[in-house]
C-alpha cells in the first residue's frame, strides 16, 4: 500500500450516484467518497521508488494476481479497488492506496503546482485522468480505432468529450452527438467534425444524414466506431440504431434505463457491442501523454475549488449548474 497527500479529486457522476440517488458503494459506512486522485506519496512499504512521486492513482485497480488478471482481464477482477467505493476516497487531505499501479507524473515542479509541459494543467487538475479521460481512452484502444476511421460519439459532456478528443487525435474523423447546441458547438473546437442534435433528429435522419455525409468526405460508410457516453436510455438506442457493417459499439456510459433492440442486428451486420468498465492502470500512461503533449485539452473542461466548499459542488453538480468537472483541492 502507499499513503497518498491529496492534491486534487475529481467531482465525477458516480459520487453523486453514491450521495443522491442510492447507488450502493461496496465499503461499509461512513464513507469518503472521490475517485479521480492526484497526490503525492508520502510512504509506499516495499516501493521507495514511489516515495515524493506526483502519482496519478488509477480509479479502479484490479489485484494482478487472480485467474482474471493473469489473462488480462483486469477490469473483471473480483478483488479490484476503487476508492470512494471499496476504500476510503479522495475528498480528503491524505488516503491509503495500492501502491501496484500508481501512475507517476514525471515533469518538473508537479508538486508545487507548475503548469506541466503543453496541457496547461497543475497536477490537481490532471486528477480527472483517472476516470474521466482513461475511461475513453480503453474503450477507443479496446475498438481497434486506426486513424482514418469513421468514430462516432453520443453525450459530449465530460466522458464523451475526452473520448471524442482522444478519437481526433488518434486521426479518426469525428461525428458528435448530443442534445446541447452549446456543447455541440463547443467541441467543434477539439475534434468534433460534424454535429447532430439528437433532440431535434431522430435516430433514422442521422444514420441516413451519416451515410450521406461519410459518401461525400470520402469516409468509411462501414466499421464505423460507436461510443455511447450519454448514459441516458435515447443515447443507447441511438447507438444501438447506428450500427453498420461490421461496426464496433462501446457502450462506455451507465444507465438504469432498459432498450428494445433486436440482438440480430449483430448478426446481420457483423458487428461488435462490448461494454467497458473503467481503465487498466497500465493504459494510464498512453491517456497521460496525451494530455501533458496538448494534443487532449483537459483545461477547458475543468475547474477547480476549495475541498471545504464540497456540499455547495455537490449541490451544485447534482442541479446542473456546473459548466465544468470539478476538481476539490485540499
Amino acid at each position: 500500500e502507499a499513503l497518498v497527500r491529496v492534491v486534487g479529486c475529481g467531482v465525477c457522476h458516480t459520487d453523486l450516484g453514491y450521495l443522491y440517488d442510492g447507488v450502493a458503494p461496496r465499503h461499509e459506512m461512513p464513507l469518503c467518497l472521490g475517485h479521480e486522485i492526484s497526490g503525492e506519496v508520502l510512504d509506499a512499504p516495499g516501493r521507495d521508488d514511489l516515495v515524493g512521486k506526483a502519482v496519478i492513482i488509477p480509479a479502479v485497480t484490479p489485484c494482478g494476481e487472480c485467474e482474471a488478471c493473469k489473462r488480462g482481464r483486469g477490469p473483471i477482477c473480483g478483488r479490484q479497488v476503487m476508492p470512494g467505493n471499496d476504500i476510503q476516497g479522495g475528498f480528503a487531505s491524505h488516503l491509503v492506496v495500492p501502491s501496484r499501479g500508481l501512475c507517476v507524473v514525471d515533469e518538473p515542479g508537479a508538486l508545487e503546482g507548475a503548469l506541466l509541459r503543453d496541457s496547461g494543467c497543475t497536477l490537481a487538475e490532471l486528477s480527472v485522468l483517472a476516470d474521466a479521460v482513461t475511461t475513453p481512452f480503453q474503450a477507443i484502444e479496446r475498438s481497434m480505432l486506426v486513424e482514418g476511421d469513421l468514430a462516432i460519439v453520443i453525450g459530449l459532456g465530460g466522458v464523451g468529450g475526452f473520448c471524442a478528443q482522444i478519437a481526433a487525435a488518434k486521426g479518426a474523423t469525428v461525428v458528435g452527438i448530443d442534445i446541447d447546441d452549446e456543447r455541440l458547438a463547443k467541441m467543434e473546437q477539439y475534434g468534433v467534425s460534424k454535429s447532430f442534435n439528437s433532440k431535434t433528429d431522430d435516430s433514422r435522419t442521422i444514420k441516413k444524414a451519416l451515410r450521406t455525409w461519410a459518401k461525400e468526405a470520402g469516409l468509411p460508410r462501414t466499421g464505423w466506431k460507436i461510443f455511447e457516453c450519454s448514459g441516458a436510455g435515447a443515447g443507447q438506442d441511438l447507438a444501438w440504431n447506428l450500427l453498420v457493417h461490421d461496426a464496433f459499439l462501446s457502450v462506455v456510459g451507465f444507465t438504469m434505463a432498459k432498450c428494445n433492440l433486436r440482438l440480430s442486428n449483430l448478426m446481420a451486420f457483423d458487428a461488435t457491442a462490448q461494454g467497458n468498465w473503467g481503465c487498466v492502470p497500465e493504459l494510464y500512461p498512453g491517456a497521460l501523454e496525451l494530455v501533458l503533449s496538448g494534443a487532449v485539452q483537459l483545461k477547458p473542461f475543468v475547474e477547480v475549488h476549495p475541498l471545504d466548499d464540497i456540499a455547495r459542488v455537490f449541490d451544485d453538480a447534482h442541479n446542473h449548474r456546473l459548466a465544468r468537472r470539478a476538481v476539490l483541492v485540499p
